[in-house]
């Protein structure tokens, strides 16, 4: 039955009510920390569905993803927080009130200045292909932290390891999300109307991949990433497909940045450190490379595992009589577990089914 057209209405319909209930339950639990772990949650699926377009779609790996996650952060902390007019008074006497653009528009600037250092950082790299692009990409990340980090002389740009605060809240039609708001008497919290702001972001992403996916671009990517000689035997122009791959999935960092300043309204570069990407790219590859419902399945287990396993953590520390911090046997727990994830199903948890069937014949 839930093959024929009426029963996967019924389940669209039925994961439907099941996602938009999902915070309101939580909710009702007497504590936001859920629905807070849930909001990262769906921040990092975000953000493995842009890397997928990179390290999926196009078999590009880039350990230095979370780069540009920090751009669009960044983007928007200056344009939606007082930095700048307290630091320049050039700027306050054209903003006296404070530079507040409004989201959707720095949205759209995000996404292009992400998407303008994306391909600026797959340029060089046109030619490198495995550990080596790895190993630029990784380097590249880093560059980016250490000038969000040292950006605060003589100019002070970035406010330095102090980071930026007081970053405005989302506005939709003069809603003001970060307040708590009241409907028929049930308060919806901050982290719950945020929650839904994800959510639409999210399901817009996971059309724009299957379209992609579906395209000829993606279809490009796809025969880039099993055999690049030959693609390029047969008329692809690998160099600007390679280049869009970048641009693509760097927009969707930067998007996810500015989703992220916005909920946390605070940014430093500490948020932004090399294990972030580490964590997106396991994302990607647990789940299972180039499938999007495996990536979404990779970023929510281990954007939640960690919180799961704190408590776990707590007792294992007391039998040990507090020689293991319960920060490290977390670690140590989800390491372990990507370790018995990837000896059980070494092609993720969800694969694609197409992925890897030229090699088993």
């Amino acid at each position: 039955m839930l093959n024929s057209k009426t029963g996967k209405l019924i389940a669209f319909a039925i994961a439907a009510l099941a996602l938009l209930a999902l915070p309101l339950l939580l909710q009702s639990t007497g504590s936001n920390s859920w629905v807070r772990i849930v909001d990262i949650a769906l921040l990092y699926v975000l953000l493995a569905l842009g890397l997928n377009i990179v390290v999926g779609y196009a078999g590009l790996l880039d350990l230095g993803y979370i780069a540009f996650f920090a751009v669009g952060a960044y983007v928007f902390a200056l344009l939606g927080s007082p930095h700048l007019t307290d630091v320049f008074p050039a700027i306050k006497a054209w903003f006296p009130n404070g530079v507040h653009i409004a989201m959707w528009a720095v949205i759209f600037v995000a996404a292009l200045i992400a998407g303008i250092v994306g391909v600026i950082l797959g340029a060089p790299t046109l030619k490198l292909r495995g550990d080596y692009l790895a190993i630029v990409t990784l380097g590249f990340g880093e560059i980016i932290r250490i000038f969000l980090l040292n950006m605060d002389r003589p100019l002070n740009i970035t406010n330095g390891p102090k980071g930026l605060s007081q970053i405005d809240t989302i506005r939709i039609f003069g809603l003001d999300i970060g307040q708590p708001l009241e409907v028929l008497g049930y308060r919806f919290e901050m982290v719950t109307m945020y929650y839904y702001v994800f959510l639409g972001f999210v399901l817009f992403a996971v059309l724009l991949s299957y379209r992609l996916q579906d395209s000829r671009i993606g279809r490009a990517w796809m025969a880039i990433r099993e055999d690049e000689t030959a693609a390029k035997a047969m008329g692809l122009n690998t160099r600007n497909l390679k280049l869009l791959a970048f641009g693509m999935g760097a927009s969707f960092g930067g998007v996810s940045g500015v989703l992220f300043a916005s909920f946390q309204r605070f940014v430093s570069p500490e948020s932004f450190s090399l294990m972030e990407s580490v964590m997106v790219v396991a994302m990607v590859v647990l789940g299972g490379i180039g499938h999007i419902p495996g990536v979404i399945l990779g970023a929510l287990l281990l954007a939640g595992l960690p919180e799961l396993l704190r408590h776990v953590a707590g007792p294992l520390t007391q039998l040990t009589d507090g020689r293991l911090a319960p920060e490290i046997l977390r670690q140590l727990l989800i390491a372990l577990a990507m370790v018995v994830v990837m000896l059980l199903r070494p092609k993720g948890l969800w694969p694609a089914p197409e992925h890897g069937k030229s090699l088993s014949k």
